[in-house]
């Protein structure tokens, strides 16, 4: 078998990055909170930087559980969902095991491509406001209980900008962390810098106005309306675990996937708590809007006064970080769902690979949908639908942590935990599935403020999770007549041809890889059931 460095056997897709690469894509999740602090800031004043600050903390840990399963199993790509399968072995058997890792793929295909359709809505109505044009005549297609009205221009320019940030996903993973090493500094130093910007003007800074962290005011806060509202923070504030998605591509193998992941989780600790605290800090309440560049320009005024240069201090940081995420909202998932389909668990079509070691395929795939939730014209909707997927994914990551820590403690890891960190695991897990359950069903009518709209965009998004089902069927069935087809003729011996590229099938219909993944691959011994 080919090697890289003549260290790591070339295994799944190309090792054409290192640590840094995996970072600095991976920050497209760090990247979001330029999203969702100026929401939270609003709707929970003060108190958003303790509902922020806790889940934060809480997706760093996820991080650090990420790399310890990343390096045990340096190979597999595609991020949390792709360790699913393995972690579960011990406690359920092959055939659930792979299940579960197949529903997290999918569900963590359901949280991420949405970044897509956000990132690009809130870009073109950026350069919008940039290049001073017209949003265009109002459309809206999905009815307002589904969506709000979008321009017909600002829906152009987001195909155009997904068309255009397709390209560099599709000439391979080197070309992409090119790409995204060039829009993460573009955009985190200028975020990183507004972080620090008052306290060289300390007489802007008002500290009493994060004393108490106190909601605004007429705001009733009780379980249901923090349950509520961690829903859509949790889609934000756990997302730097994208860089796991880039580690089995990485040439260090367990050495890259530790320090990108760690690093990562330390990062975005820093951004996700700071971020809202200093917002707060400077603007106190007065808070006349939700949008990220309107705040960010409210925020910067405070501290220089009005310019016209602001707006393009902000503006430019802000495209670029948006830009990032959606670059890696194409490439991340579509490396998920090429796992789970390499594990043969949904059709062989999101296999395929170009020329250039990517799954062009699944990355293409994600672009469409991407296309088709550009007429929802709202990202906070879309924010609930995608949690549907995204919490279900991560929340089975903490309990697959614990499953194989407790039934596997001595199996070689070259980056371990405590101990006790299984324990914090669990705890974090069973919190996660009664906000997963209990604010998810309560989400839309708190965060859109409505008390009409029910539960609607929630159970779209459960329903887009089951589609999992149909999905492996249809599996079943394409490797069922593979195996048909491999069989010889009637009189003669049974035999079967040469698999065919992304994995061949056994005469049982599965495919060889999932044989192979049935048989063990882990180095596991075989678990009952």
């Amino acid at each position: 078998m080919a090697t890289i460095d003549g260290a790591l056997p070339e295994k799944g897709l190309v090792k054409g990055t290192n640590w840094w690469g995996a970072f600095v894509i991976g920050l497209a999740g760090t990247i979001l909170v330029t999203g969702i602090a100026p929401f939270v800031v609003q709707g929970t004043g003060a108190l958003g930087i303790i509902l922020m600050g806790v889940m934060t903390l809480a997706g760093a840990f996820l991080c650090f559980c990420l790399a310890e399963l990343a390096t045990m199993w340096p190979d597999r790509t595609g991020g949390i969902p792709s360790y699913a399968t393995e972690s579960f072995r011990p406690l359920t058997g092959n055939t659930v095991a792979r299940h579960i890792g197949g529903t997290s793929g999918w569900a963590y295909w359901l949280g991420w491509f949405p970044v897509a359709p956000i990132n690009v809505i809130l870009t073109a109505s950026y350069l919008a406001v940039l290049f001073n044009f017209s949003p265009g005549h109002l459309i809206d297609p999905v009815g307002t209980t589904w969506g709000t009205p979008i321009g017909i221009n600002i829906v152009l320019i987001c195909f155009a900008i997904l068309i255009l940030i397709f390209i560099p996903s599709y000439l391979g993973i080197r070309l992409g962390a090119t790409f995204a090493t060039v829009l993460g500094v573009l955009s985190m130093l200028p975020i990183t810098v507004m972080i620090f910007l008052p306290f060289f003007k300390p007489h802007v800074i008002h500290w009493g106005n994060v004393a108490g962290f106190h909601a605004p005011p007429h705001v009733a806060v009780t379980v249901t309306f923090v349950a509520a509202w961690f829903f859509p923070i949790l889609w934000n504030v756990i997302a730097m675990e994208a860089a796991a998605c880039y580690v089995g591509e990485c040439r260090g193998g367990a050495r890259d996937a530790k320090i990108a992941l760690t690093a990562e989780g330390l990062f975005g600790m820093f951004i996700y708590i700071l971020t809202p605290l200093m917002f707060i800090a400077v603007l106190g309440l007065s808070l006349a809007s939700a949008d990220p560049l309107t705040l960010y320009l409210t925020y910067t005024d405070h501290i220089f006064g009005p310019g016209s240069w602001e707006k393009w201090f902000v503006g430019i940081p802000l495209i670029a970080a948006l830009a990032l995420s959606v670059l890696n909202a194409i490439m991340g998932v579509g490396r998920s769902l090429y796992q789970i389909a390499e594990d043969g668990l949904i059709p062989r079509w999101f296999q395929h690979k170009n020329k250039h070691g990517v799954p062009d395929y699944a990355m293409g795939f994600n672009v469409v949908c991407s296309m088709l939730l550009v007429l929802l014209g709202s990202p906070l909707r879309i924010y609930i639908i995608s949690n549907g997927g995204y919490l279900l994914s991560c929340s089975l990551a903490f309990l697959g942590y614990f499953v194989y820590r407790q039934l596997r403690p001595s199996e070689p890891r070259p980056f371990r935990l405590p101990t006790f960190a299984k324990w914090i695991a669990l705890a974090v897990f069973v919190i996660w599935t009664a906000i997963y359950f209990f604010g998810g069903w309560n989400s839309p009518k708190i965060i859109l403020a409505d008390p009409h709209q029910g539960p609607g965009l929630y159970l779209l998004g459960l329903l887009i999770v089951a589609l999992y089902a149909p999905l492996y069927w249809w599996r079943r069935w394409q490797d069922g007549r593979l195996a048909a087809k491999a069989v010889r003729v009637p009189g003669q011996p049974e035999a079967v041809t040469a698999p065919p590229p992304g994995g061949g099938v056994s005469l049982d219909g599965e495919s060889s890889v999932a044989s192979a993944t049935e048989a063990g691959t882990s180095g596991d011994p075989p678990a009952a059931g």
